[in-house]
């Protein structure tokens, strides 16, 4: 079986997500990589260093710079011809491109898989992550996206991977980039932090945020994440969100600060290696699933524990 892997990159380097999707990949059988970009030869490059790596497609074309579905969907579509399965890793722009791609070849696709169970059957979440689904695809091609915490991210040293240029549709005429407000972090990125500490509603507003949270993930060289209500309330932006609907992580220690637990949030972290929560509130779900949990009032436990770091 050849799968063929779209590689998340900024024209610049390969994002981590895209390492998970390779290794859920090679367990598929062959893999080809396809990278679509403008100016992205160095991308090639490295994408073809990956571990695991046989083949990279290189699509260098200004419709592409932009990551546009409408117009990479397409040529995901060309690409198909000559393989079994397309595997997009589930952020953002995989979940975007994903179901354009299986909408044009007609067949369904399976989304979010945890693991590979065999050549068309594959684990899945369901009920925000309570129960586990095993589905088996019977369409002649397969269209996945992988969630980047269950997998093992592949060696970005170690493969021989062969660069071929192809040519795409390029611009389908559909949709235009306008432009994007990117936020910028001196602080490690949130899907690949070790250590992450996040913030809930319990902060009460922005400045109170700022002032407990930020000095203890300086402390610890960490990235800071929050609970879909510390978000909706406004503290912080929408992108440190992490839950069903914010970003699955999954880092070394994470710290859940005057979070109650909805099932949402848990959704997001349960899978990290170790959970710490701080809560005043001893009945709080978050500490069912936490390693270390602390009863007390984060108002004087989190700036001691930051004094004593």
């Amino acid at each position: 079986m050849k799968t063929l892997v779209w590689v998340e990159h900024d024209n610049a380097a390969v994002k981590d997500a895209t390492l998970s999707a390779v290794t859920a990949a090679s367990k598929l059988g062959e893999v080809h990589l396809l990278v679509a970009g403008a100016g992205c030869a160095g991308v090639a490059d490295a994408a073809a260093q990956i571990a695991g790596v046989d083949k990279v497609h290189l699509a260098d074309s200004a419709a592409y710079g932009d990551a546009l579905a409408e117009n990479i969907a397409p040529l995901v579509v060309e690409l198909m011809g000559n393989h079994d399965a397309f595997v997009a890793p589930a952020t953002t722009n995989g979940k975007n491109i994903a179901p354009r791609v299986a909408a044009l070849l007609d067949v369904m696709q399976v989304s979010d898989i945890l693991s590979v169970e065999g050549e068309k059957t594959f684990t899945r979440p369901t009920y925000a992550g309570n129960a586990i689904a095993t589905v088996e695809s019977s369409d002649a091609k397969l269209v996945l996206t992988v969630r980047g915490t269950a997998f093992e991210k592949a060696a970005t040293s170690g493969g021989s991977g062969a660069i071929e240029a192809v040519a795409g549709p390029g611009d389908a005429g559909l949709s235009s980039f306008v432009g994007a407000e990117i936020a910028t972090s001196e602080r490690p990125e949130l899907t690949s932090a070790k250590i992450i500490v996040s913030g809930g509603r319990a902060l009460k507003d922005s400045a109170t945020f700022e002032e407990y949270i930020m000095p203890l993930a300086d402390k610890l060289g960490a990235a800071v994440g929050a609970s879909r209500a510390a978000v909706d309330a406004g503290y912080v932006p929408n992108d440190y969100q992490v839950g069903q609907t914010g970003k699955i992580v999954a880092p070394e220690v994470y710290i859940a600060i005057g979070i109650s637990g909805a099932i949402q949030h848990l959704a997001g972290m349960k899978d990290s290696k170790t959970i710490i929560a701080i809560n005043k509130d001893e009945d709080a779900p978050i500490f069912q699933v936490a390693d270390i949990g602390l009863v007390a009032d984060l108002f004087k436990a989190v700036p001691e524990l930051t004094g004593k770091l």
